[in-house]
């Protein structure tokens, strides 16, 4: 990918939150970083200081002289920077007037803003990390659990790219021998070189398929498992969720129908990710308000990933309960029978004939059998997931969906080998499978993509 002429202006962004506190981070990168914040700085003269330094000093507008802060800098020389280009980080004091004052100085005096994520396409283009890399740097910002963190940290040491390619080496190797049986085809080769092809093939798409049995692992530990928390009125729902959640952010009275609307809330399941959603309770009611929560909580419902199904176990089965039973079938699902304390007049045996589903029962009140429930969501979704920090996940649809495609391409040479197809034809899905494993790491991606992959980044990344 051919770098553009804004590509080589020195860019400024804020890289902190916007808002107050201790500090804020403007950062500059680019071949006059170091000219354009001394003309800003009082203090040491930042072209003559080592690299990878910190510096005392003052933010003074060249033009009224005016002290806008006191700051510490750092000064980062090419290449041993994040971009591979020079780079200063202006620490100032968090605050939204002092942080903003001083990035328009910044461009005033030769900067040009930053686009989304143009630091971190900064280090792609300049060859410091490749595209999984680049896309773990929001996982890492994104991460809502210690687990995904380290997912992350796996792709943003490279990871998945070691093993991409390596499977576009296996693929290069055999493309050799057949280029040379195409240019001098008296040798005769053809049968050999096409079992080759065949063998290589199959020997890739193995790999792929160990690649994509993650994928749906590494989809929720980058978005989180939307888990609904559904039962008719007054079973317990809001009470799992302030559990799991360990605040009282959800009402919980022992009124029937507190709950009108959808909350939600991201919790820690052994390290993975839940987006809970605490939905109004299931029933039929004429209530205007209540019908309206009722219909969300639907939504909920066939947009999960998970329902935890919430049923009374100190009553008969209702038909309302036999409703919610039959409407989730089709979801993966943990039965929950609550409120065990108060007695078990339904249990698990009444319900072997309505659902193969897990059961746990459990008191939430009296906080018993909770780690039973916590343990059958880890056991239904994350079997796959182990504890081992070198794991190597396919975290988002991108990856996944150029692996399948490289893997449905690599399925036509088996075929085509298989049908006496000549060399030469089926070396082209072949060679396609190359470039499309290429496209995950950005080695032989399009400039169409790149430009869209990294405007999902916020500003300062």
């Amino acid at each position: 990918m051919m770098p553009t002429l804004t590509e080589f202006d020195t860019i400024a962004a804020i890289s902190t939150p916007i808002g107050e506190g201790g500090i804020s981070i403007v950062r500059l990168s680019g071949e006059d970083a170091v000219k354009i914040a001394n003309k800003l700085f009082k203090g040491k003269d930042l072209s003559k200081v080592d690299s990878h330094t910190i510096n005392y000093g003052h933010i003074v507008n060249p033009e009224t002289k005016q002290v806008i802060d006191e700051v510490m800098v750092s000064v980062l020389l090419a290449p041993k920077t994040f971009t591979k280009e020079d780079m200063v980080e202006i620490n100032c004091h968090g605050g939204i007037v002092v942080t903003n004052k001083i990035l328009q100085l910044l461009l005033k005096n030769g900067a040009r803003m930053a686009e989304a994520g143009e630091f971190t396409k900064r280090a792609f283009v300049n060859g410091r990390i490749d595209l999984t890399q680049a896309e773990s740097v929001m996982d890492i910002v994104r991460a809502k659990t210690d687990k995904a963190r380290q997912v992350a940290m796996n792709q943003l040491e490279g990871g998945l790219l070691v093993k991409i390619r390596a499977m576009r080496q296996e693929i290069l190797d055999t493309l050799a021998n057949v280029e040379v049986n195409i240019d001098y085809p008296e040798y005769d080769a053809d049968q050999v070189t096409a079992k080759q092809m065949q063998e290589t093939s199959k020997s890739v798409i193995a790999k792929i398929n160990r690649l994509l049995k993650t994928a749906s692992e590494g989809k929720i530990m980058r978005n989180g498992l939307a888990t609904a928390i559904v039962g008719r009125p007054n079973v317990g729902k809001s009470s799992l969720l302030n559990y799991l959640t360990q605040d009282d952010k959800a009402i919980v009275t022992d009124v029937a129908g507190t709950t009108r609307d959808t909350l939600e809330e991201y919790v820690s399941i052994k390290g993975v990710p839940l987006k809970l959603i605490d939905t109004a309770g299931i029933h039929h009611t004429e209530d205007k308000v209540e019908k309206i929560g009722v219909e969300r909580s639907k939504k909920a419902i066939e947009q999960a990933d998970l329902v935890l199904l919430l049923l009374n176990a100190s009553e008969e089965l209702t038909p309302e309960d036999e409703k919610l039973i039959e409407y989730t079938k089709n979801k993966k699902r943990i039965v929950v029978l609550n409120k065990s304390d108060l007695g078990l007049k339904l249990k698990k045996a009444d319900l072997a004939a309505k659902t193969d589903a897990e059961i746990v029962v459990t008191s939430i009140l009296k906080e018993e059998n909770l780690d039973d429930l916590e343990e059958a969501i880890r056991k239904l979704f994350f079997s796959g997931i182990h504890n081992s920090n070198d794991e190597v996940l396919v975290t988002n649809q991108r990856q996944a969906g150029l692996l399948e495609k490289a893997k449905t391409q690599l399925t036509d040479v088996i075929e085509a080998v298989d049908n006496d197809v000549p060399v030469d034809i089926a070396q082209i899905d072949f060679t396609g499978a190359w470039d499309t494993l290429g496209e995950i790491t950005g080695d032989s991606a399009p400039d169409e993509l790149i430009t869209q992959l990294f405007s999902q980044f916020c500003l300062g990344k």
